[in-house]
């Protein structure tokens, strides 16, 4: 009996074999182990940073004690618009040139709107005040005052599936006066120059159209007061900005048509989507405020 507790204790004082390159089935699966969990921490980093960059595009945070990100400001959908112009036409704006386009030309109403189209028809009541009703609702022409074929709102979008989306957030408002589509599929010249004949509030079509229908006198300018540009981005990441041929289609609309009345506060844009971080924006980027920066790449 005595001899054989030291026996027991001798057993449990044992220690377990070293992994050493003579027991190859250890070393095997030591290797094995060591190699999850790297790949399990390279996965978690990696998912880590792709929900960062996620939430700096989105402004979602799924943090329960985080705080949504803050919408841009006018100033910055400003900045990040002129961008765009800059690097699309491959020219840079002069300190005058900038000067002479104020914050004010913006309907500060994009970051509110997300991706819900079925709010875009509030926002833009509230861009008439109290007029709302008289510019977008009635439907007779007014000589002197309402010229035919002449919207109030004009929607620029880079397809014509998305330009229709986006007219079923203003339905409500288009019951007594139709809205108009200006693009190209299943749609002739004819048929929308005859629609234009009649008094128009909201129109909603593609760059190419609606600049070929103002270039034949169709569609008039003389009433718009909101510029609204669809800057969703799609699943390959382009958007009404950065599509090409669309992108140069759209510039060309806007230098000849729209620069001149937002220059003179005569037109308000309304960028209808989230704007990209600095970081995302491919063109160059105008010197932000530090402050303002830091909104935009949060």
């Amino acid at each position: 009996m005595g001899s054989s507790k030291p026996e027991k204790k001798q057993k449990h004082r044992r220690n377990p074999k070293p992994f050493a390159p003579n027991n190859p089935k250890s070393e095997s699966k030591f290797k094995k182990k060591t190699k999850t969990t790297k790949k399990k921490n390279s996965s978690n980093l990696q998912n880590g940073t792709s929900q960062s960059k996620a939430t700096a595009v989105t402004g979602n945070k799924n943090s329960k004690n985080s705080q949504p990100s803050p919408a841009a400001s006018p100033s910055q959908q400003l900045s990040y618009f002129l961008s765009q112009f800059e690097s699309a036409n491959g020219v840079q704006l002069s300190s005058l040139e900038l000067e002479s386009i104020k914050d004010s030309c913006i309907l500060d109403v994009s970051q509110e709107l997300g991706q819900d189209v079925m709010k875009l028809e509030e926002h833009i009541k509230a861009a008439f005040g109290a007029k709302w009703k008289q510019e977008l609702i009635e439907g007779k022409l007014i000589e002197g005052k309402i010229e035919a074929g002449s919207p109030a709102v004009l929607v620029v979008a880079p397809s014509a599936l998305r330009a229709i989306e986006l007219l079923r957030g203003v339905r409500s408002l288009t019951e007594e006066c139709h809205a108009v589509k200006l693009f190209s599929k299943h749609m002739k010249v004819d048929e929308q120059v005859s629609l234009l004949k009649n008094r128009v509030n909201v129109a909603s079509g593609t760059p190419s159209r609606i600049k070929k229908l103002i270039d034949i006198e169709a569609l008039g300018l003389s009433r718009l007061s909101v510029l609204l540009l669809d800057i969703r981005t799609d699943v390959k990441g382009y958007s009404l900005l950065t599509l090409p041929q669309v992108r140069d289609e759209f510039w060309d609309l806007y230098k000849n048509y729209f620069h001149q009345q937002v220059v003179q506060c005569d037109l308000r844009i309304c960028l209808y989507g989230p704007i990209p971080s600095g970081n995302e924006c491919k063109g160059r980027s105008l010197e932000l405020a530090e402050g303002d920066r830091e909104q935009l790449d949060s």
